[in-house]
């Protein structure tokens, strides 16, 4: 698990990022559950770096919601709640169905081939049961519609949210249906129909949200009690 050694200032804010996204895979890949203690001279044993990357990458994931100062010396992974997990959807429904209306009207040649290479990416990793390397093609599905949409401040809304819409993603547990809902928001996408495009990305975000809901909690996906 041991990361090269930073030497300088972009090599120690790479060095940072290279220690947060390891966490964060481990968290979203649940080898560190909800409560999992995060003890900074530990972590820094394992990475084979000094505590300060730790102690930097530690403070980006508190930011992200994935971990959580529960003393002032007691860091653990945040288990979301469903009212978390509620609210990601609700975002997460607005910016993708905007997103998806966008892309189609600049929707190329090349930008399509893009999304058949996804689509076969998450084929096969289906196939070969790798859940890691689903996960990534699916996060990417969803980043290339985002890209093709242009719309720089969206882009900046949905990037903190990325890592936990990821986590939640891994705990859908049917990755077939997943990937045709991405095939159908693919062919919509293409027809060239804005509003095909953006209904099918609205009705994929209640189908994910309802998996999602049952799965963690064991009720139907139904709207929280105010």
């Amino acid at each position: 698990m041991a990361i090269q050694r930073a030497g300088t200032l972009t090599d120690a804010s790479r060095l940072r990022d290279q220690v947060c996204e390891q966490l964060r895979d481990q968290i979203i890949s649940g080898r560190l559950g909800p409560g999992h203690r995060l003890v900074e001279r530990d972590l820094a044993e394992d990475f084979g770096v000094s505590r300060v990357p730790v102690r930097e990458a530690v403070q980006t994931l508190i930011a992200e919601g994935f971990v959580e100062a529960v003393s002032p010396r007691r860091i653990v992974v945040r288990e979301l709640s469903r009212r978390d997990v509620e609210e990601l959807f609700d975002v997460r429904e607005a910016l993708e169905v905007l997103s998806a209306r966008q892309a189609t009207e600049r929707a190329d040649a090349a930008a399509l081939r893009r999304f058949e290479e996804l689509l076969e990416a998450a084929r096969l990793a289906t196939a070969a049961g790798e859940p890691a390397a689903l996960s990534r093609a699916n996060s990417a599905f969803h980043h290339h519609v985002i890209e093709m949409s242009g719309n720089r401040l969206l882009a900046s809304l949905l990037e903190p949210l990325e890592g936990r819409l990821r986590w939640v993603y891994q705990q859908i547990d049917d990755p077939e249906e997943v990937w045709l809902e991405h095939q159908e928001l693919y062919r919509a996408i293409a027809s060239g129909n804005v509003w095909t495009a953006a209904d099918c990305a609205f009705r994929h975000v209640r189908r994910n949200r309802a998996a999602a809901i049952q799965l963690l909690y064991g009720r139907a996906a139904v709207p929280l009690a105010e």
